[in-house]
């Protein structure tokens, strides 16, 4: 949760009026997944700019935990109000018969990059035919974008193998002890293979432009996700944390990684896995994932959907035009004057 108490001249607390005001704010929960990812960091960012409050809306932010409740399900199934998920969770929703919709899109890139291991001489998906490639789950979205990449290259899912090794610290001992050749993985896991020298960035999904390379367009990720009846029932609500993460997308924009670095909690940049200098080195790389003004991009959506009918998933027909709505993005972008 924001803090909004602030020390004024002779060492007086800012609070009474500043209260009165906080505690007339909505509260809104919002679960995110894998909060000092990354690919997720304008969720946290926007706190640490103090943007919720200033939109109006007392934002409380956990994480889902690993073995725990993943956060498109805990907005799926009413535990939390919001959550900052994958865009394709809306589609695996739809065919389930539950309306959860992305009402502003923070990333046009999965922020993912295919590590290889150093001295396997990995270049694309065509190189994975009898070889274990590691994704965060069997079944996640990582292993999703792995078959659609092998079938893309011609390899299919008989001919190579796919293994579970997490996130983090498991998928580095996985790439280190020779288990999996090669891991899809986010910042700052990516930096921390690279300063290792235990692996090398084989495939680039961590720019608008990569997965436009690699999937044939640009593949929306990190979204806010609600479930409709809830949206129709908090509009007011909504509007003002799109308001508050449009802002977000445009300090993203226009500021530097290490501005933003500075934003986020210490433990997030600086940890046992990345240093804050790596962490700033591998925000610089990979900054062009975040989309700017919050706007689905155009695309985007048939993207996601040829990926999961690659890897299987769709048993339905998908009415792609009810998972998304930019009219929150846009009334946010108005607002601020801010302009494509």
């Amino acid at each position: 949760m924001q803090q909004r108490r602030e020390r004024r001249p002779g060492g007086t607390t800012a609070a009474t009026n500043d209260s009165a005001a906080f505690a007339s704010m909505p509260t809104v929960t919002m679960m995110v997944g894998g909060i000092d990812k990354q690919i997720y960091l304008p969720y946290q960012l926007a706190a640490g700019l103090g943007y919720y409050t200033k939109y109006g809306v007392n934002m409380v932010l956990s994480t889902e935990e690993s073995g725990g409740v993943g956060a498109e399900d805990a907005v799926a199934f009413g535990q939390v109000d919001m959550a900052g998920a994958w865009y394709v969770h809306t589609i695996d929703f739809q065919q389930a018969g539950k309306d959860v919709i992305s009402i502003a899109q923070l990333s046009g890139a999965p922020g993912e990059r295919e590590m290889c291991a150093t001295g396997s001489n990995v270049k694309s998906a065509a190189d994975w035919a009898g070889k274990t490639v590691g994704v965060t789950d069997l079944g996640s979205g990582t292993d999703d974008l792995t078959l659609y990449m092998a079938s893309k290259a011609g390899v299919t899912s008989q001919q190579f193998h796919r293994q579970g090794v997490g996130a983090g610290s498991t998928l580095i001992a996985a790439l280190q002890h020779k288990t999996i050749v090669c891991g899809m993985t986010t910042q700052p896991t990516v930096a921390a293979l690279e300063s290792k020298g235990v692996a090398y960035s084989a495939i680039d999904l961590a720019s608008t432009a990569g997965a436009t390379k690699a999937l044939g367009g640009p593949f929306p990720s990190a979204a806010v996700l609600v479930q409709k009846s809830w949206l129709d029932a908090n509009k007011a609500t909504a509007q003002k944390v799109v308001d508050a993460l449009v802002a977000t997308m445009h300090y993203i924009a226009t500021h530097s990684a290490a501005d933003i670095a500075d934003h986020l909690p210490p433990g997030f940049v600086s940890n046992s896995l990345v240093t804050k200098a790596d962490y700033i080195k591998a925000l610089d790389a990979d900054k062009g994932q975040f989309l700017p003004d919050g706007m689905m991009p155009a695309n985007g959506p048939e993207t996601v959907l040829a990926v999961e009918k690659g890897a299987g998933n769709i048993k339905k027909a998908i009415d792609l035009p009810s998972t998304y709505t930019n009219d929150l993005v846009i009334a946010a972008n108005k607002l601020e004057g801010y302009t494509k």
